[in-house]
């Protein structure tokens, strides 16, 4: 049992420390040298027009779902007028870009460690070397950028339709004031709120680009591997979106309210 732990434990850091170089390597080469528009704009159409529809749908199912469990909850509590700012603060700081960030880690991760999978073990990777072209240039830097820089995108696009789906069921099959929904929703959802929500998805879309690139071009042999490396990019972009949604969270709550906490306190 020890030598298993030990062997997995040896197995998890070898992973670790293959993935930062990884990661440090494609950071120089995106600093390094612009990628080319005939490798850019394929993945900013692949990961940004494509996703708009799963990610409008996800959104607005996700607000509505929201609205049916808050409506019964805040009238038990007697503030049912305050439902539109309990929802759509929680969906902008913290569903919005959580749910539209797996969503797209299951739509394009999975879609792009599969299709670098099957371009590492048809040895097109080793294509593009022997031509003198690096291949975290030519196959990672674009799929990167486009994650990184749609990703916050769509995550607006997530929130608005989350908002205008909790807003129709809350204000005409509940019967919520409009007025007062609107006005609720103006006092809770500021704009550190949308903020937050943004600066998170930036990280996640960089997560998601670098985990499924990674896998992708770890593939091993045969249809099982590039499935498997599919699998493994989705589920490991999954983790590491709540990990860093937690930190990140952490963290941007503790700068929202630092000056708060340094004001002086009178007696």
């Amino acid at each position: 049992m020890i030598q298993v732990l030990g062997q997995r434990a040896q197995h998890a850091l070898a992973f670790l420390g293959d993935f930062t170089i990884f990661s440090a390597q494609t950071l120089g080469w995106l600093l390094r040298r612009r990628p080319a528009p005939h490798t850019l704009l394929p993945s900013f159409y692949t990961v940004g027009v494509r996703s708009v529809p799963v990610v409008g749908l996800t959104g607005m199912f996700i607000g509505m779902v929201l609205a049916v469990q808050m409506y019964y909850q805040s009238s038990r509590m007697g503030v049912g007028s305050r439902m539109g700012g309990i929802l759509n603060v929680n969906i902008v700081r913290e569903l919005g870009p959580v749910l539209a960030a797996v969503m797209l880690a299951g739509r394009v991760g999975s879609a792009m460690a599969a299709e670098m999978g099957t371009m590492r073990i048809t040895e097109q990777v080793d294509a593009l070397s022997c031509l003198g072209t690096h291949p975290l240039h030519y196959l990672v830097v674009p799929r990167l950028l486009a994650c990184t820089l749609l990703v916050p995108l769509l995550t607006i696009f997530a929130d608005f339709m989350g908002v205008m789906g909790g807003a129709y069921l809350g204000t005409r099959y509940y019967g919520i004031e409009p007025h007062f929904y609107w006005y609720h929703t103006a006092n809770f959802v500021g704009l550190w709120d949308l903020a937050s929500g943004l600066i998170k998805s930036v990280f996640f879309g960089a997560a998601i680009g670098l985990i499924s690139c990674h896998r992708g071009l770890n593939s091993q042999a045969g249809a099982e591997g590039v499935g498997r490396a599919a699998t493994e990019a989705f589920v490991a972009s999954f983790v590491v979106i709540l990990i860093l949604d937690f930190f990140l969270g952490l963290f941007l709550i503790n700068i929202y309210h630092a000056p708060l906490a340094r004001q002086p306190r009178f007696s």
